[in-house]
């Protein structure tokens, strides 16, 4: 959102609404534009920075480290891989657009932009991430005279939230608006009958589907707004000062107002419980709240964000920022969003970047800062996936690497792995492990078997009459840093799952590299070099076409 009230020039005949009485309107519009380049949109996926994503822990944060020597460090939890960027769009007249909202829905991710200099345009991307390996952005939406603020999907349409300066409208009466587009298959259905509606306030500032309720906040002097999801007409308000976020879970509705807190209310927008935070949340920005359990946690600013009992509204604990190692000016210390992913809190702290932690019991335990280009200013998770908003960066695609759950029930006999981050086994060694790690390197002289996710930051050997076996996923290197995996004489590498490489496949003279069931997928961004007589057996999905 904006550092200012969020002024647009006037949409064409824009209608209002009130809780009495809802007009909506549906016109073409010609500040509305669809990209129709195929190419424009494929050019938008950028692999310069993809690979696998280092952690900076915290002891490493605070220029601290037990460690005497790089032998020593202990291999890390959480292998995550950046998959791919997703530039901004940029049209003249929105050439500073940035990504102000993401929702994932299915096999889509739905993005919304908006300008944060002088200047007002927006835009919206539906991208398909179905295929982990392939993310595409599947159709775009251009408005030359508004900032879209926030975003979601449900059954059919997209719905949206933004802002117009009433003053300049001949129609609107009110500065926040709600928008409605047909979607289906990844594509914006056009730019007719696409549906308004106003609220007060200076602009909308966030848009949760529930049901067949509609809940739209609206920043300074604006409202808690529902509609219905079908017709738009309005269902209730209440009045707040300054509304940021929404959330709902079950019968219960969660509000930041920035100017006291949190407020609880139930479905009919009763307050139920109300939660004091003497925090500073700027003045129009970015800061969301998360159900999580039987808690909420807010993004609190500088604070970091706070987790709350939503039974009590006692504060549990502060989750403070972890400073990017390269340093930061303070005022961009900021904790702007927050999103919970089955026991994973991730924290949007502006430069600060992505700040990752575990939640264990009634304690977050930090885990440290996933290594992210730009001010990371909004994120969301679903399923494998982490979606990043990284100011001039783009939108940032990462994927978790969950272990397989059936991979894991078929490994389930084995040790987990601890150990170090520089695995080395030896001739006469067979080791075989499941689990989740980071890896700096790999070194294969004997038979290593890994079943779960696994990543590795540098090169990987598997050396003369060595066995290496891999069951789920396996990623090496990263796009702007390629590293190999060698396979040598009289080795063999056996896959069954995801092996990712950002660099070369060499398969040297004797090598032979298997892959086991039906379902293996290679992904190659460098070349498959054969010197000799090499063997390549089994079925695989060849993603860039390297065999």
């Amino acid at each position: 959102m904006k550092k200012t009230p969020f002024y647009v020039v006037a949409f064409l005949g824009l209608m209002t609404s009130c809780v009495d009485e809802t007009t909506v309107f549906s016109e073409t519009q010609d500040d509305i534009t669809i990209e129709a380049s195929e190419q424009a949109l494929e050019n938008s996926i950028v692999y310069d920075n993809a690979g696998v994503l280092d952690i900076f822990e915290e002891a490493s944060t605070s220029g601290k480290s037990g460690l005497t020597s790089k032998d020593e460090e202990i291999a890390g939890d959480y292998p995550l891989t950046l998959v791919a960027q997703v530039d901004a769009p940029s049209f003249k007249g929105g050439e500073n657009l940035t990504a102000s909202h993401v929702h994932v829905d299915g096999d889509y991710a739905y993005v919304s932009y908006n300008t944060v200099e002088d200047g007002y345009a927006g835009a919206m991307d539906i991208i398909n991430v179905s295929d982990p390996n392939n993310p595409r952005v599947t159709s775009r939406l251009y408005y030359s005279n508004a900032d879209i603020n926030s975003i979601q999907y449900n059954n059919g349409y997209v719905y949206f939230a933004g802002g117009v300066d009433a003053e300049l409208s001949v129609r609107a009466t009110s500065n926040s608006f709600l928008g409605k587009i047909a979607a289906s298959s990844g594509r914006f259905a056009g730019t007719t009958n696409i549906e308004y509606v106003f609220q007060e306030g200076y602009n909308a500032t966030d848009v949760v589907v529930e049901g067949n309720n509609v809940y739209v906040t609206s920043g300074q002097e604006g409202t808690l707004s529902i509609y219905n999801k079908s017709t738009l007409n309005s269902i209730n308000e209440s009045e707040f000062l300054d509304l940021r976020s929404v959330a709902v879970q079950d019968n219960n509705v969660a509000v930041l107002d920035a100017s006291k807190g949190v407020a609880v209310l139930d479905l009919n927008l009763n307050i139920v419980k109300e939660i004091a935070i003497d925090s500073d949340f700027g003045i129009n920005t970015k800061r969301t709240l998360d159900f999580s359990g039987d808690n909420i946690v807010v993004a609190e600013g500088a604070k970091g964000a706070g987790v709350y009992s939503i039974a009590t509204g006692a504060l549990k604990e502060y989750i403070p920022i972890l400073i990017n190692p390269n340093g930061v000016d303070s005022g961009d210390v900021v904790t702007n969003s927050v999103a919970t992913n089955e026991g994973v809190l991730l924290m949007a702290n502006g430069g600060a970047g992505l700040c990752l932690s575990e939640e264990q019991n009634d304690n977050t335990d930090l885990v440290g800062i996933i290594q992210l280009e730009g001010s990371v200013n909004y994120v969301a998770t679903k399923g494998d996936y982490v979606f990043a908003a990284s100011g001039k960066e783009g939108l940032q695609i990462i994927k978790l690497n969950k272990p397989d759950e059936s991979l894991a029930n078929r490994c389930s006999q084995l040790s987990l792995f601890s150990g170090s981050a520089n695995l080395n086994v030896n001739s006469n060694q067979t080791l075989e492990y499941r689990g989740s790690k980071r890896f700096n390197s790999l070194n294969v002289n004997g038979s290593l078997l890994l079943c779960g996710s696994w990543t590795v930051k540098n090169e990987v050997g598997v050396n003369s009459n060595a066995l290496f076996e891999m069951n789920g996923t396996f990623v090496v290197g990263r796009n702007n840093s390629r590293k190999n995996i060698v396979v040598n004489s009289g080795a063999t590498m056996r896959v069954e799952g995801n092996l990712i490489i950002y660099g070369d496949l060499i398969l040297n003279d004797g090598a032979t590299i298997e892959f086991i069931g039906e379902d293996s997928v290679v992904n190659i961004f460098g070349d498959v070099k054969k010197s000799g007589n090499v063997s390549v057996e089994g079925k695989f999905k060849d993603v860039r076409n390297k065999f």
